[in-house]
């Protein structure tokens, strides 16, 4: 973000708004939220939109996205910034921050997420929390931990004032669904407790996999709306409805309302996981997840993304895709809203801009300010518990990233440079590190599935003792490094690599993120050897 549009900032003091409104915009193209932004949850307050996402192992936790048309979005915050509000030391990959679920109402933002401290094996350990501020930059209330039978909690204000909450239900039994149902349980807003029956309101369509559960009220009925299928080639979007809060609930007659199945023509696949907003006009609006795959292939090196479809009720009380149809669309028809679009980022983002993050962080290796960044060699890019990492999304999959490393190893085990990281089993990585013959040297490590490969075998390239320039290039599925000693005459190492294994579909274990721009330090000596990293330069490539 550039400095006169910090995030911090009170939206009465961006200067932005200043300006003349522009006329209504026409379409939006998605998707609106570009790299990994999985699970929106969105909610209005006034003429602002806010969309929360899940944020996994990656600190600080739970992005919040912000619109005034629905057209131009903004990183503007995370609401889990300090160690009170999160704890990420030893989670897995894709464990952490699930689904992270955002209302508003009286004044008060509630955020609801899922702690994921396993998630691979036959039961989860799901720990549910709920925070709350009266501003949406915080400062959020420190978290009650409500219950953990499932995952993906939200809230829902009835009109009476009372407030309940939902959770899917993990069912760990030899024989079972392990997908339960959907329970709702009331919540004493002055206790700060659950109060009164657990009851399973939903059981799901036959699409199965039933989670990620909103519930809505609209002409007396109460509409509850899930995600199903799972949250790959599967995924879908289901909506019931009932007249009374506890059901039954009867599905929608022409279930699922939204969902790439059958449709492998679509640049969005993946569909699914939504969460429902209406503007001051009446318009409706579905925020959705969606992955795009590399050409030629089933692999979303980017991520699950967020995208947004219009929707509209019809005089059945039913929710349709606007346009007809169940697949999701890239262009839509925008809302009748003024434009307000945002300063164009620049290619440089200062290190404490929003957009950077810290695998289960905060971590005291990192030291950040806007114009410089030194980390202190910690543990390795394969730990789960401190690593001195940087890192920004991958948000196109053709793009080029590079910085410049002032490091001085003394060791072999001390290393540092330039990662493209999905977790700590999948990640190519050009580092500077020394060699008893060599002294200064670059190599890469390749890790695939968990199974590490050293491209350059036995012949790591000398280099000066220098200050040097580190670059990195996408090119959809294929992934080159490059570097240089004076910023302008770059020159490949190593071969092209394989960018396609870093996503969620790739790999034994499951996963649920997307591809990171990284910058590491690891110091195995144990003696915290620090490098400089002058800035991150990212750059789309047509």
């Amino acid at each position: 973000m550039r400095k006169h549009h910090s995030s911090s900032l009170p939206d009465s003091q961006i200067a932005v708004f200043d300006e003349p409104r522009q006329e209504v915009q026409t379409f939006i193209h998605n998707p609106i939220l570009r790299g990994f932004n999985p699970d929106p949850s969105i909610c209005r307050v006034g003429t602002d939109y806010y969309v929360a996402t899940s944020t996994f192992e990656w600190f600080p936790g739970v992005q919040i996205h912000h619109s005034r048309d629905l057209v131009h979005w903004r990183l503007l915050t995370h609401a889990l910034q300090q160690t009170r509000l999160i704890d990420l030391q030893g989670v897995p990959s894709s464990g952490g921050i699930w689904a992270p679920a955002l209302t508003h109402h009286d004044g008060t933002f509630y955020l609801c997420y899922t702690v994921v401290h396993q998630h691979e094996s036959a039961t989860k350990d799901t720990p549910n929390f709920l925070t709350a501020a009266r501003s949406i930059h915080g400062e959020w209330s420190d978290p009650i931990r409500i219950n953990a039978s499932g995952f993906d909690p939200s809230l829902f204000h009835d009109d009476d004032g009372k407030k309940y909450w939902l959770n899917m239900v993990w069912d760990h039994r030899p024989g079972r669904h392990p997908f339960y149902g959907i329970a709702l349980q009331e919540y004493d807003h002055d206790k700060k407790c659950l109060t009164g029956e657990s009851r399973i309101i939903f059981k799901g369509s036959k699409l199965g996999l039933t989670e990620g559960p909103h519930l809505y009220k609209r002409n007396g009925w109460y509409y509850l709306l899930t995600a199903e299928g799972g949250t790959e080639y599967e995924h879908a979007v289901t909506l019931a409805r009932s007249r009374s809060l506890y059901g039954p609930y009867e599905i929608h007659p022409h279930n699922p309302i939204l969902t790439s199945v059958g449709h492998p023509e679509a640049l969005l696949q993946k569909a699914g996981h939504a969460s429902l907003v209406e503007t001051p006009q009446g318009e409706s609006f579905l925020v959705h997840l969606c992955g795009r795959p590399l050409p030629g292939t089933r692999r979303c090196n980017l991520g699950r993304e967020t995208a947004i479809q219009g929707v509209k009720w019809e005089t059945d009380d039913w929710l349709y895709l606007a346009g007809g149809g169940q697949a999701p669309r890239e262009v839509i028809v925008a809302p009748k809203l003024p434009a307000c679009p945002w300063p164009e980022q620049p290619s440089r983002l200062p290190f404490d801009a929003p957009d950077y993050a810290t695998p289960r962080g905060p971590s005291a290796s990192v030291n950040n300010s806007a114009e410089e960044l030194v980390l202190f060699g910690s543990e390795s890019l394969e730990s789960c518990f401190d690593q001195a990492m940087l890192a920004r999304r991958l948000t196109h999959q053709r793009s080029r990233a590079t910085t410049r490393l002032t490091f001085s190893p003394q060791s072999f085990q001390q290393m540092a440079g330039l990662t493209a990281y999905y977790n700590n089993r999948l990640f190519h990585y050009l580092y500077l590190s020394h060699d008893e013959q060599l002294g200064c040297c670059l190599q890469i490590h390749s890790c695939d599935d968990g199974k590490s490969s050293f491209p350059l075998n036995m012949e790591p390239v000398q280099v000066p003792p220098q200050p040097l320039f580190l670059r990195l290039e996408f090119l959809e599925s294929d992934l080159r490094f490059f570097w240089s000693e004076d910023g302008h005459d770059f020159k490949q190492i190593g071969p092209t690599l394989d960018a396609s294994i870093l996503s969620d579909d790739y790999g034994k274990h499951w996963g649920f993120t997307g591809t990171f721009i990284g910058m590491a330090c690891q110091d195995l000596t144990g003696q915290q050897a620090s490098a400089r990293f002058d800035f991150l330069e990212y750059t789309i490539l047509k």
